[in-house]
């Protein structure tokens, strides 16, 4: 029993470092800087989420799958990274939930509250 779960984990802990090589690699790539791709991301998985799902961006299946998935991933790089300093690395992993929570949730509170923000404008064609 032991042995399986000794070859499950180890099989979790690779999969947890493949996904951060990934990152890194995608990272270093691209001339965007990380904050800005937690950003970019953040907005880019709500948006597919809602899609693949066939969900209105208003309903929070989408929110909350790019929810758990930012959760996920930082919990993979606190696994993964080493920091001289646990609260620079905590405060850094908070700061990138943030940046990829906040356009999200900023913009499926305008969805929910001010929907006429998303429709066209009547046509005004008599001027």
């Amino acid at each position: 029993m032991m042995a399986i779960v000794g070859e499950l984990w180890r099989g979790i802990s690779d999969v947890m470092m493949s996904w951060y090589e990934t990152k890194m690699f995608i990272e270093h790539a691209t001339v965007v800087s990380s904050d800005a791709l937690h950003v970019l991301v953040g907005v880019l998985v709500w948006t597919l989420a809602a899609l693949v799902l066939r969900r209105s961006l208003s309903a929070s299946i989408p929110w909350l799958i790019v929810l758990a998935l930012t959760l996920l991933n930082e919990g993979v790089d606190l696994w993964v990274e080493r920091w001289p300093h646990l609260a620079m690395q905590l405060g850094e992993s908070a700061k990138d939930v943030l940046l990829t929570m906040t356009l999200p949730t900023v913009l499926l509170l305008a969805i929910r509250l001010r929907p006429s923000l998303f429709r066209p404008l009547p046509s005004r064609r008599g001027r």
